[in-house]
């Protein structure tokens, strides 16, 4: 796809979500597409290979969450994959200081190249299990806010992302639909973790037939100390 059809498709989804873009940040995400499309043909990082579901399943779905997003905050984006939604949310955020964390080594790869070419500042990348990850003094209880998409049902990210916020900091919970079945699981680990869903906002995204749901949680008491729990053992024995 050329840029001018690539910058149509782009200003016509983001006017669908309120979003604008600059020249500049169409030209990040054009980048952004072409390497994602290019590393794809070696290490499997996304599905999705069309460039207009690119642009929408992942670019735009993953800036939806900005307006949730306070100015001048932290956020870590937990199995962040190939950069959904964290490295979009820079493009267009580039107040928001942005963690990266993913557990495979090539991933980290690839996503310290589009940060490199993007010359994407204040965004970092750190290779390291979630669980790992929130047992760590550096980073647990020191986000504003922490995000993922698409990574496990919600009793177990309440498990891998609640540790991570400051108290009275924030969760955003990317899904997609029929979400109601895990609200209702998830209330008690999410009580026990130190959250409280406050909202959930249901949507079609860009217009379009994919329904999406962001499932916002709060933090309102420090974690316990013993979650999150070893590697695997959220996954396998989900909090109830």
């Amino acid at each position: 796809m050329k840029l001018e059809e690539f910058s149509n498709l782009i200003l016509d989804y983001g006017q669908k979500i309120k979003i604008e873009f600059n020249d500049k940040q169409i030209k990040q995400f054009y980048t952004y597409m072409n390497i994602l499309l290019e590393w794809n043909k070696k290490i499997n990082l996304t599905a999705i290979i069309e460039p207009k579901d690119i642009i929408l399943k992942h670019f735009i779905d993953s800036i939806t969450i900005s307006k949730y997003i306070k100015e001048n905050c932290n956020l870590a984006d937990i199995g962040t994959g190939a950069g959904f939604p964290g490295i979009p949310l820079k493009i267009i955020r580039p107040d928001l200081n942005i963690t990266l964390v993913d557990s495979l080594n090539k991933r980290i790869k690839f996503l310290d190249e589009v940060i490199s070419q993007l010359e994407l500042k204040e965004i970092h990348t750190v290779h390291s299990r979630v669980e790992d990850f929130g047992k760590n003094k550096k980073y647990r209880e020191n986000f504003d806010y922490v995000t993922a998409r698409a990574v496990a049902n919600l009793s177990v990210l309440s498990e891998y992302l609640i540790p991570l916020v400051k108290l009275n900091g924030t969760c955003i919970c990317m899904k997609g639909n029929e979400v109601n079945e895990e609200i209702i699981n998830s209330k008690n680990a999410i009580n026990v973790l130190g959250g409280k869903i406050v909202s959930v906002d249901e949507f079609k995204l860009a217009n379009s037939e994919f329904n999406r749901n962001i499932i916002i949680i709060n933090k309102y008491k420090n974690t316990p100390n013993v979650y999150p729990r070893k590697a695997g053992i959220p996954s396998k024995e989900p909090l109830k």
